[in-house]
């Protein structure tokens, strides 16, 4: 296959490169340097080979593009225009303005055609090889037996990636775990350009990176346009390279492209300085006379190209969704038990009767909530098809294999502890915490599945930039973390979370859920299931009294639903709320008990989530801490500041003020108050007060 590329393709791109610098300069500030210089890579991606009906973002066909680069978000927008997919001239002339459709980063949700937040750099990229995998679990839910590439199923992740991605952790992480996999679907174009903020990379960062690619297991390919007496943007070696990749069937591919940052912009290109600002209007007429454009006009596009280059799209975006509609037709009529399942995924709905499955634990039988957490992962799996996930490593501690089911790896990498395919359920995702959050976010975004991923919670720390990422999406992303606190125990202090409470409940849109018992697990598998948004299961490493619950006892755990309730009341209006998460719980009980013995009436509220409480109407969360009783004591095991919106003026929090200390869960609960008798003394104080 030989590249087709006349004129009015050149035409286009010097409009693209226009368009870049134009964009800026009007905002104000912004990126311009590597959109200007990307221009024909980024059109040669879209123009020729990237799978995109631009009338429809959702088209299930549809490959999926990621400029993990998202400072050069341009290049994406600019792309868009051209490809006729949503976006008008208006719009790049709105670039960085309020509630634009061109923010300075690609925002997912926000504008047609972007499939991912990006600017963190590295989180694309990773994000990336989530996608790859999920289109391959999903192919082999749907339609395995298919050749490659002739599945309505199939398509390609594209990435465009800069210096500064090849630097973060996150990708290093991901990268490796991507050549494991053997992603074949994924394919990753590297703008080595060797320019970041701080001028030339060769201060910070010096290593062959195609090497360190071919050491994950990668196919790799080098393409420079630097290399002859002068600078070519010689889009046929590049042609040449991305079909290469394209026939690769057994890893995933990156291309290394030498390129000038901002080329062809005199007195700028190549430095630092064209990065991150807008470009002046001295380098700005030098780009448009280097480009044979008029120096005098703002986004003076070259209509002919720019229609040129939307009719191609259309042309090539009808073509793609009638033959994949052919396929997709032939697939329904084929399998349509599968085709009830893909409708019922598509609509992002949940069997009738699912919850039916949910186990029932024996009450009074003591149960570590990360087991309980297991039990319901196991009791799912055949009801929830869609649901797949694993851990960090951590899958026996964190109790997040499904029991029975194959892992998702390569044939060849099975082990005789985990058997697998590479359709399989179980997800391996290594030590690897801040790669496995990007990773799930990726699988959220590819659609159709749910996915849940563990670790300690201390190691929550590690992955916090993509949990944000997730939440800031809104992704429908399961994070079990265990070991939630001082109950770890003999690990010490550096296992033993106590900020982390704290630190992700202050994160818009994640639902931070710490259930008290077995019950309140099962609850909470149900209510994380039936939500749209992220959430974060915390569960003990130690086991937890199981209370028995209903008439005359303590209330059901279906309460769990609304974030916090009334878990043991009195009669009447009573003298004091005893508020606790998790493992505490046992605590507020047993103190109530001892102060009903006292003739102190005593309501026990469990809060497993303050973000779901906060979101009751007023009505219920006052039926729930009446703000007339203002004697309160929060119990748990972290820092108290999530507390104190609930305990007024004259409640007292039970809570840790320094980190941890080495010994047995027991002996340091006791140590820091965590116990019925602490919890009585201080309710006590503050009745007294």
């Amino acid at each position: 296959m030989t590249l087709s590329w006349d004129e009015l393709d050149t035409r286009a791109v010097k409009t693209a490169k226009m368009l870049a610098g134009d964009a800026v300069e009007k905002a104000g500030s912004g990126h311009p340097g590597a959109a200007i210089s990307l221009a024909p890579v980024a059109y040669l991606i879209f123009q020729r080979h990237l799978k995109l009906d631009p009338t429809d973002p959702l088209w299930l066909g549809r490959d999926r593009f990621v400029m993990s680069a998202g400072h050069s978000s341009l290049t994406q927008y600019i792309s868009l225009y051209l490809s006729g997919a949503g976006l008008t001239l208006d719009d790049l002339k709105d670039y960085r303005t309020f509630q634009s459709r061109t923010p300075g980063h690609p925002e997912y949700r926000h504008t047609d055609f972007i499939e991912i937040t990006t600017g963190p750099l590295g989180s694309g990229l990773a994000s990336a090889v989530g996608m790859a995998m999920a289109q391959r679990r999903i192919r082999g839910m749907f339609d395995p037996e298919a050749p490659e590439g002739e599945s309505p199923f199939d398509h390609k992740i594209w990435v465009i990636a800069g210096d500064g991605d090849m630097q973060e952790g996150i990708a290093s992480e991901a990268s490796s775990l991507a050549g494991t996999q053997k992603l074949s679907n994924l394919i990753v174009l590297w703008d080595d350009n060797r320019i970041s903020i701080e001028d030339d990379t060769n201060i910070a960062f010096t290593e062959d990176v195609l090497k360190r690619y071919e050491a994950y297991g990668w196919h790799t390919q080098h393409v420079d346009w630097s290399a002859g007496s002068e600078y070519k943007e010689d889009v046929v070696s590049l042609e040449e390279a991305i079909q290469n990749a394209v026939a690769e069937t057994d890893r995933p591919s990156i291309i290394g492209l030498r390129t000038i940052i901002g080329w062809p912009t005199p007195g700028k290109q190549d430095t630092g300085g064209i990065h991150g600002s807008k470009l002046g209007d001295e380098a700005l007429r030098g780009l448009k006379e280097a480009l044979g454009l008029n120096p005098d006009k703002m986004f003076d596009v070259d209509e002919e190209a720019v229609a040129h280059a939307q009719a191609n799209m259309k042309k090539r975006g009808e073509s793609a969704r009638s033959e994949w509609n052919e396929k997709f037709e032939a697939w329904r009529s084929a399998n349509p038990e599968k085709a009830e399942l893909y409708d019922r995924l598509a609509k992002g709905e949940l069997p009738e009767n699912w919850a039916d499955a949910l186990p029932k634990f024996e009450e009074g039988k003591s149960l570590a909530t990360r087991a309980a957490s297991g039990k319901v992962i196991d009791a799912l799996a055949p009801v929830l098809p869609e649901l797949w996930g694993g851990s960090a490593d951590l899958a026996g501690s964190n109790n997040t294999l499904m029991e029975g089911e194959p892992s998702f790896l390569p044939e060849e990498r099975a082990t005789k502890m985990f058997p697998g395919n590479k359709y399989g359920r179980n997800l391996h995702f290594g030590v690897r915490e801040h790669g496995m959050g990007a990773i799930m976010n990726g699988i959220a975004l590819e659609g159709l599945t749910r996915v849940y991923g563990g670790t300690f919670f201390v190691f929550a720390d590690y992955m916090r930039g993509a949990v944000r990422l997730g939440a800031l999406m809104e992704l429908p992303v399961i994070h079990v973390w265990t070991h939630d606190s001082i109950g770890v125990g003999e690990d010490g202090p550096t296992h033993q979370p106590v900020e982390h409470l704290a630190a992700y409940r202050a994160i818009p849109n994640l639902s931070v859920v710490r259930p008290a018992d077995a019950a309140e697990t099962a609850q909470a598998w149900k209510a994380v299931l039936e939500q749209n948004g992220p959430a974060a299961l915390i569960l003990t490493r130690q086991g937890l009294p199981n209370p028995e619950r209903g008439e005359g006892k303590l209330a059901s755990a279906e309460g769990l639903a609304r974030g916090g309730y009334i878990l043991r009341d009195t009669e009447g209006t009573p003298d004091i709320i005893l508020m606790a998460s998790g493992s505490e719980v046992q605590y507020a009980l047993g103190a109530a008990e001892e102060l009903a013995a006292d003739g102190v009436k005593a309501r026990v509220v469990s809060m497993p989530s303050m973000e779901w409480f906060d979101a009751q109407d007023e009505e219920y969360r006052e039926s729930v801490l009446p703000k007339d009783v203002t004697a309160r004591v929060s119990i748990e095991a972290g820092v108290a500041m999530p507390w104190y919106k609930y305990l007024g003026p004259k409640g007292r929090a039970i809570a840790m003020t320094t980190f941890g200390e080495v010994g047995s869960g027991d002996e340091l609960f006791k140590h820091f108050g965590f116990t019925t008798e602490n919890v009585l003394k201080v309710a006590r104080e503050v009745l007294d007060s």
